[in-house]
């Protein structure tokens, strides 16, 4: 009878553990059900942000700019594409972002059209309501004696730079009969019309825009021949030329001199020059007085010109010499004027407006302004 009973318990045990190991089983199955299925969807999402897909596969196929060509821009087909919002009015509202790749290639164009942008200080915002501060003056500081009173000393001044912003748009249009086609490359078009809108407007408006609406150029700001520490903050100074609508008759790189050395010491360590090309052609004849050249062309590729030991950037925005003009600058624009801008470019696509064409709607919020008035000097073609 003992060994009866002890029989029925051996075969309730074997029952209970087979239980368990076929829920170890079905857990252990399950387990690996959720990270196959994972893995499916996540191979089959547009990779939008350059990361390597599953496995280890990469950005060969690149799912990115499969769903955002052909699907949306080709056939205006949303499904696969990620909603951004970029709306002004309403943060619900939005459009498309375009992928990385298309965005970085504007970003080059941009920089080879608008040379302002390669040199000024470009913070990306995510909202319109960017602001800097900037202090003048510094912290005053006093000498005592070891065991003397220190007295309170002053504070520095804050001053807020809010760059005035606007809304830069491009509408390029391309006939759907294009779109279909395959040997059309749409992604190097979009990219080509956009960069080519879009430095064409902010390189002017960082030069001369007059601030509603679109970015504050550093020339728009009141002038004074005033020294730092002297003239009201936010306002250039100007260093005459010696004759009006032109160089001085003697000696005229002497004032280009005068211009370089009106900038302090620690702004002039990666300050350039910045003229349009028909002021650079008469600065280029400037010698010194045993014939030599003060213009020294670049000898490596890649590197720009100088002009007394300093970069010159050629803006084609920057006016051409005449009475009162303002036709060069230099400075330290890194620290002397600042760009402020929404990290993504969105396009809508419209097939309905103008058939048979498509409309590609592109905008970018954008906005710049000088931040510190005594980074960039300027020289007034005027006697004095």
């Amino acid at each position: 009878m003992i060994e009866v009973k002890a029989d029925g318990l051996e075969g309730a045990f074997d029952a209970v553990l087979q239980e368990e190991r076929m829920a170890a089983l079905e857990a252990d199955f399950g387990a690996l059900r959720d990270q196959v299925t994972a893995q499916a969807i996540a191979t089959q999402r547009p990779v939008l942000d350059g990361v390597k897909g599953v496995g280890g596969a990469g950005n060969a196929a690149d799912p990115a700019r499969a769903a955002f060509v052909e699907r949306y821009l080709r056939r205006g087909l949303e499904a696969g594409v990620e909603l951004k919002s970029f709306s002004g009015a309403t943060d619900a509202a939005g459009g498309y972002a375009v992928p990385r790749e298309i965005d970085q290639m504007i970003d080059a164009a941009l920089k080879s059209v608008s040379p302002i942008r390669a040199i000024a200080n470009v913070v990306r915002t995510g909202s319109a309501g960017y602001r800097k501060l900037v202090t003048s003056g510094g912290t005053v500081s006093g000498w005592a004696s070891e065991t003397g009173a220190r007295a309170e000393t002053a504070t520095p001044v804050f001053n807020e730079i809010a760059p005035p912003r606007g809304e830069l748009f491009a509408n390029p249009a391309a006939s759907q009969a294009m779109l279909d086609d395959a040997q059309f490359d749409v992604e190097s078009w979009l990219a080509d019309e956009i960069a080519r809108e879009f430095a064409r407007a902010e390189g002017a408006a960082f030069v001369s825009g007059n601030g509603t609406n679109k970015p504050k150029g550093f020339l728009t700001y009141t002038t004074t021949n005033e020294a730092d520490g002297v003239r009201a903050f936010g306002s250039l100074q100007y260093v005459a030329s010696g004759a009006s609508g032109g160089f001085a008759a003697s000696n005229p790189q002497d004032r280009l001199i005068d211009l370089v050395q009106a900038l302090r010491a620690p702004y002039r360590q990666g300050a350039s020059f910045v003229m349009n090309s028909a002021t650079l052609a008469r600065i280029r004849k400037f010698k010194t007085s045993d014939g030599a050249f003060l213009w020294q062309p670049s000898l490596a590729v890649g590197q720009p010109a100088t002009l007394l030991g300093y970069p010159v950037v050629e803006a084609e925005d920057m006016p051409d010499v005449a009475a009162d003009s303002l036709s060069i600058a230099f400075g330290n624009f890194a620290h002397g004027y600042v760009i402020a801008e929404r990290s993504e470019t969105s396009i809508l696509r419209d097939p309905f407006s103008n058939k048979p064409f498509v409309h590609f709607y592109a905008v970018k919020r954008i906005g710049g302004a000088v931040a510190n008035s005594e980074a960039i000097k300027v020289m007034k073609f005027a006697a004095s």
